[in-house]
């Protein structure tokens, strides 16, 4: 029994642990975002799944596996060292290298990330969550089309998945392919009214030139309006606003935007845009 509970309290302690793996590199909005996922967490946080020898494992036996140190120094934030701890791993599982290349990620190292994501899809064929990471290192590269291949494919799999459909939304509007990536943005939405509010997942670097962030801002404003969120609609205009992809005029003739004139946070805005 004894045993039990020692190996319980040793799982809740590195869960614990993996469950703060949220290193924003670059962008503080999901707009701004693409993120990579841990096997075995959900869809709202990034996790890895410890294995069961760690929970049954007795008090004197309670050396940390290369598997237990490689997730506890990724959850740390020491990508490198977490690398080394999978390359020392004699055989590793399709996880072992989508948390592999997680780390490589972190560290810009894409070309390694996604041979190690390619090597996970090897052992596990059908895992949307690394088919999503493999489309996060082509976004990274500026390669969208390829990305949105394979944010299609992971969402094939895993079709009510609002981190995938967010990504997917950020490809299509870097490709300029503004109302399919506003319709991701909506459907995001109505699986999870907080699809885009801060969450744990892996934020991975984001090459997105400011007037196509602006672009992002601009129709996650109109996503958030047709969800009833009007707040978060008008800071998102004002971001889009900022970023030089629209302006105060455009805002005013979009039909789509009418029903937020007479809010106060609006009008506030449009006070702020004629003092500048």
């Amino acid at each position: 029994m004894d045993t039990v509970c020692w190996g319980v309290r040793l799982r809740i302690s590195i869960a614990r642990a993996l469950l703060a793996l949220a290193p924003s590199i670059l962008c503080c909005t999901a707009s701004h975002a693409v993120f990579a996922q841990g096997v075995g967490g959900t869809d709202r946080v990034a996790t890895a799944t410890i294995p069961d020898s760690v929970a049954l494992r007795a008090p004197e036996q309670h050396e940390l596996t290369l598997a237990d140190k490689a997730g506890l120094d990724l959850a740390h934030h020491r990508f490198q060292a977490a690398i080394e701890d999978f390359k020392k791993m004699p055989k590793k599982t399709s996880m072992d290298w989508n948390m592999m290349g997680i780390a490589y990620q972190q560290m810009f190292q894409l070309e390694q990330a996604k041979k190690s994501y390619e090597t996970s899809l090897k052992l596990d064929s059908a895992n949307s969550k690394v088919i999503n990471n493999l489309g996060t290192v082509y976004y990274s590269q500026k390669k969208y089309s390829t990305a949105e291949h394979y944010y299609q494919k992971a969402l094939k799999l895993e079709p009510k998945s609002t981190l995938i459909y967010r990504n997917l939304g950020t490809a299509y509007i870097a490709e300029k392919k503004f109302r399919k990536g506003w319709e991701c943005f909506q459907q995001a939405l109505k699986i999870d009214p907080n699809a885009f509010n801060p969450n744990d997942h892996f934020r991975v670097g984001d090459p997105t030139p400011v007037q196509t962030r602006g672009a992002m801002n601009y129709y996650l404003a109109k996503s958030y309006l047709q969800a009833g969120k009007l707040e978060e609609a008008v800071e998102c205009l004002r971001k889009a606003i900022d970023e030089k992809f629209t302006d105060v005029k455009k805002v005013l003739a979009d039909k789509e935007l009418a029903s937020l004139h007479n809010f106060p946070q609006f009008m506030q805005l449009l006070n702020e845009q004629h003092l500048q």
